[in-house]
């Protein structure tokens, strides 16, 4: 497979879109790093991306989102975690913060067999741009082989996926550089899955140190 490579200006952005709208597997920047991404309600596309990273199967993956209206159609936000979560919404998206939620029943199991999703507004124009054109929701992960380096320009998605996917937007270096933050949303506290571009001390701030753990750390009862 030859593997196109554009710059990032209007008439590529739509290009790709177009292309994504019809099955193809696309890598483009994100204000993090560089991702790769196919639509969730297409499932040959969604297959074509875990053979295109060597992901392991059934290890969900992502969704994108244009803007926050797009975010009840894919997740549901917990009463529970509801007033924190909506405090984290307001400082980080968009941004640098992954938040798992309890999926709808829209989300295919090709995306997410489990009963969550990860979500994220990701804080870069071109991407936001990418992913509204295409209808506001994207299947994307990090556009490396599995358990390399994530990548932050074009060139190095290239080293990586060349021949593998369809096309590679070039934005120039993801202006981040580091994997969003992670945080499960399902119940308090809320829990950092992974650390990233958000920092634990950054969430405190927002939603109070009683109500944010660690995976490792255990709940105090």
């Amino acid at each position: 497979m030859y593997t196109e490579k554009r710059l990032a200006n209007k008439e590529n952005i739509a290009y790709a879109a177009t292309i994504l709208k019809k099955g193809a597997v696309v890598a483009f920047p994100t204000d993090t790093v560089y991702g790769v991404g196919a639509l969730p309600w297409n499932t040959q596309a969604v297959e074509r991306l875990y053979t295109a990273k060597r992901r392991e199967r059934g290890k969900p993956i992502a969704l994108l989102l244009s803007d926050e209206s797009f975010l009840r159609r894919v997740a549901i936000v917990p009463p529970s975690t509801r007033p924190y979560l909506e405090r984290l919404f307001r400082c980080f998206w968009p941004g640098g913060l992954t938040v798992v939620l309890p999926k709808t029943e829209i989300v295919p199991d090709s995306v997410s067999g489990e009963p969550t999703i990860a979500i994220r507004i990701p804080d870069l124009p071109v991407c936001r741009d990418l992913i509204r054109l295409t209808g506001g929701i994207l299947a994307v992960t990090s556009a490396n082989l599995s358990g390399r380096l994530s990548p932050v320009t074009a060139q190095e998605v290239e080293e990586q996926l060349q021949g593998r996917i369809d096309f590679i937007l070039d934005g120039g270096p993801a202006p981040g550089g580091i994997p969003s933050t992670i945080v499960d949303g399902t119940g308090l506290p809320i829990k950092v899955l992974r650390h990233g571009a958000v920092g634990r001390e950054a969430l405190e701030d927002v939603i109070g140190p009683e109500n944010v753990i660690s995976r490792s750390q255990k709940v105090r009862t």
